[in-house]
């Protein structure tokens, strides 16, 4: 096949590697000129494309000529007016498929879309307005500019917190004090497991599903952060005493069944 990336970053670069190496020609996007010639030196065809919102004027037409994108654009958590931008941003994304060989698209979004209800969440509970962060409400918006175009088919990946080899959650909390919600569950995953998921839909046969990307395994913050910080050598940070047991966990079900998929690591306590 041959699969643009739009946004080949700290999850995007190395899913790009893995498809390479499976034999697929890859198409990767920065916006960062220099790296351009990091992508080409790990053969990775590389393509300078800003969305500002719009695309950018110089951007070269040719990455659009492809079977699949996969769509790792973030939508920015301090940016004035989040939703309205990320909107637009998608919206030239779509115009530009209409008119390539894309048939198939993967959104990279995540599980900050659901509201603060307690108990499990699974991926109907997702409701429009009503995300913990506008940035929430930014990607509900995407998700469904995409799903409903008729010119190509959406599977959508909803992650939850991002972690794996230089980064995790901790390194901003070491050292913190006076913490709240202790008693919350943590709903992590790690970068491998984020990679095998895309690539599990890759090469499935369905076709427009929306699946929640989060491990196994769902400890209180309280004990999970403090343990991993001290693993890590780090300041661990304190909670206060929290009795609240009302707060929501993502379920992984629906991925399971569907693609069959067995985490690498299903439970972050393992570190």
């Amino acid at each position: 096949m041959i699969i643009s990336i739009l946004g080949c970053g700290w999850l995007g670069l190395p899913l790009a590697e893995q498809l390479r190496d499976e034999g697929h020609h890859i198409k990767g996007s920065t916006t960062s000129p220099e790296k351009l010639t990091l992508l080409k030196g790990k053969n990775i065809e590389p393509y300078l494309i800003r969305l500002d919102p719009r695309l950018n004027a110089d951007a070269d037409p040719d990455f659009w000529d492809a079977d699949l994108l996969i769509l790792n654009i973030p939508p920015g958590r301090n940016r004035e007016h989040v939703e309205q931008f990320h909107k637009q941003q998608i919206q030239a994304i779509i115009e530009n498929i209409r008119d390539s060989s894309i048939d198939e698209v993967i959104f990279v979004s995540s599980t900050s879309v659901y509201p603060e209800q307690p108990g499990i969440v699974a991926e109907e509970d997702a409701k429009a307005g009503e995300a913990v962060r506008p940035s929430g409400n930014a990607l509900l918006k995407a998700e469904a500019l995409l799903m409903n175009e008729s010119s190509f088919d959406t599977h959508i990946v909803r992650f939850g917190g991002l972690y794996g080899y230089d980064r995790h959650p901790v390194t901003h909390l070491s050292g913190r004090k006076n913490l709240s919600n202790g008693n919350a569950p943590v709903n992590l995953i790690h970068r491998d497991d984020c990679i095998g998921i895309l690539k599990a839909i890759i090469h499935s046969n369905i076709s427009n599903h929306i699946f929640n990307g989060v491990s196994d395994g769902h400890p209180p913050k309280k004990m999970y952060y403090p343990a991993v910080a001290r693993a890590k050598g780090l300041a661990p940070p304190v909670y206060n005493d929290d009795e609240n047991e009302g707060y929501k966990i993502v379920s992984n079900m629906k991925l399971k069944h569907m693609l069959n998929y067995t985490f690498k690591y299903p439970n972050p306590m393992d570190f």
